[in-house]
């Protein structure tokens, strides 16, 4: 698995997504777009990966598609409408894509190039205030857990496969 970062202008959503797709298909890789203010960190995100593909793996899975899969765990959600909120979205802010399977070197290099993506660090750099409102974190909870904010996110990813 692969994790890029970067800085992205999504002036077209939809034209955005369409070439994610595109490449999935040409390189066989699953390829999967965040808003990285919403990503915790990369071991939310290989959480996520590990514990949608073990569902997939007994048939469990909540979508039909393993790249939606991977925004359903890593949102802690089974909304899909509603997990796709930690997506990208229109705009220029700072992206986290997951690449994974496939050849994997080939999507990372035709991604930057077709999205005009701008290598930066991202992972580590997520928005508290932003996080804690998704995840619907409050005061006491975070106290509870010494502040530990990504402890409290990875929880959520988890807590995902028990509340089928």
């Amino acid at each position: 698995m692969r994790v890029l970062e970067a800085q992205a202008t999504v002036s077209d959503l939809d034209a955005f997504i369409a070439t994610v797709g595109d490449v999935s298909e040409e390189t066989g890789a699953t390829v999967q777009a965040f808003d990285a203010r919403f990503v915790v960190g990369r071991d939310h995100l290989e959480l996520a990966v590990e514990l949608a593909d073990r569902a997939i793996a007994r048939g469990n899975e909540i979508a039909r598609d393993r790249a939606v899969e991977f925004i359903l765990y890593a949102s802690g959600r089974r909304q899909i409408e509603r997990a796709f909120e930690m997506g990208v979205s229109d705009g220029t802010h700072p992206v986290v894509i997951i690449v994974d399977g496939g050849d994997e070197g080939a999507a990372e290099t035709v991604l930057f190039d077709r999205l005009e993506l701008e290598p930066a660090t991202t992972l580590g750099e997520y928005d508290e205030s932003l996080v804690r409102d998704f995840f619907d974190v409050g005061d006491a909870e975070l106290t509870a857990a010494n502040g530990d904010l990504p402890a409290l996110v990875k929880e959520r990813v988890a807590l995902l496969t028990v509340e089928r």
